[in-house]
């Protein structure tokens, strides 16, 4: 199919809308999903009960819902570029692009990384076809950043307990809060890690080297919200031997996960406000613009997606939106040389712990 036909096609997708959508089916309960056209207002008023959601008055009422509408097009338009996937509403389909970036990504984007060694090059021969380091008890539960962009101090943490646990076979959930409130470490380029202002997980590790590790997250709380450092060198439970930066190349990656645990990562969450469920591998995706920090866990071979499409290798990410976003707070992605899906495999980094006394 030539490129022509290929946007003629989506434009004359995106000019028809059915009860079969998937918007409408995630969106009303079963029984009503025979209801052949249901009007904007409906959708609000589930999308209001389903997450709770309330306004300080009429005004701001009126302008969420016409924010509203215009994601739920934004929706439908996402789901006919990204068909392996299920787009949808979302906890966040109140919010414009604009207001969703300040309050729940935060990735800095620095000219280069900053300055760590590269990972050795591993041998790539006999990895497994699948991998998931939820099987293996190297992860925490999925944790919820609310509206702060700290996602990067839960990337941080996150592969951080990773390497914890194959250091000492213990697993800890670590401090995001005390990244937030006491890393202010800057790269070369003079960017400083901010808080809910955003960071960088290879300043973060810097920063725990430094400091001499992290708290357990039950000693040292998190409250979503920009604080005053409070932290206790006796109370640290992990601490990081070194850090490197990870080849970028998809075997390679593979071979780290695999042998270091999860990974920091950072990717372009264009498509993320809307997702739902499913392998996300849509047509257009920049790798330029790293906008939010996740965390690597593992690999799947092919994952399901829609009839006369093939299935796709993909990518398991750890997400730090709370377990009603996405797949139970996971997000697969496209993982393939042809693709680097939405610059998945550009910001890739490791860490290793020190082994317990």
């Amino acid at each position: 199919m030539n490129h022509f036909l290929t946007i003629s096609l989506l434009s004359l997708l995106l000019s028809h809308t059915t009860a079969d959508d998937p918007i409408i089916r995630q969106v009303i309960p079963e029984q009503e999903q025979s209801i052949p056209l249901l009007n904007a207002d409906h959708h609000f008023s589930l999308f209001k009960t389903k997450y709770a959601k309330s306004y300080s008055d009429q005004k701001e009422h009126d302008y969420r819902f016409s924010v509203f509408k215009s994601n739920l097009l934004r929706a439908k338009r996402n789901q006919l570029l990204d068909p392996s996937a299920e787009h949808g509403v979302t906890q966040f389909s109140d919010l414009t692009p604009e207001e969703f970036g300040q309050r729940y990504l935060g990735l800095r984007t620095p000219k280069v990384l900053q300055e760590a060694p590269n990972a050795p090059i591993l041998p790539t021969g006999n990895l497994p076809q699948d991998f998931d380091w939820r099987d293996h008890g190297a992860v925490t539960g999925v944790k919820n950043q609310v509206s702060c962009g700290s996602c990067w101090s839960f990337s941080t943490t996150g592969a951080l307990e990773g390497a914890h646990f194959l250091a000492t076979g213990e697993l800890v959930s670590l401090s995001e809060q005390q990244l937030v409130d006491c890393d202010h470490e800057c790269d070369q380029d003079g960017d400083c890690d901010a808080g809910c202002n955003g960071g960088l997980m290879t300043s973060a590790f810097q920063y725990t080297i430094k400091a001499g590790g992290l708290e357990r997250e039950k000693d040292y709380p998190y409250t979503g919200k920009d604080g005053k450092c409070k932290f206790d060198k006796t109370k640290v439970a992990a601490s990081v031997a070194n850090y490197s930066v990870v080849s970028i190349d998809e075997d390679q990656i593979a071979a780290n996960l695999v042998k270091n645990g999860p990974l920091s990562v950072g990717i372009n969450a264009a498509w993320m406000q809307t997702y739902i469920k499913g392998v996300s591998c849509p047509y257009i995706c920049s790798k330029n613009r790293l906008d939010h920090g996740v965390l690597l866990v593992g690999y799947g071979a092919a994952g399901y997606a829609p009839i006369r499409l093939k299935e796709k290798p993909y990518w398991i990410i750890k997400n730090s939106w709370g377990e009603n976003w996405g797949e139970h707070g996971y997000y697969k992605i496209c993982r393939g040389q042809k693709y680097d899906t939405c610059g998945v495999d550009s910001m890739v980094s490791t860490v290793a712990a020190f082994h317990s006394a």
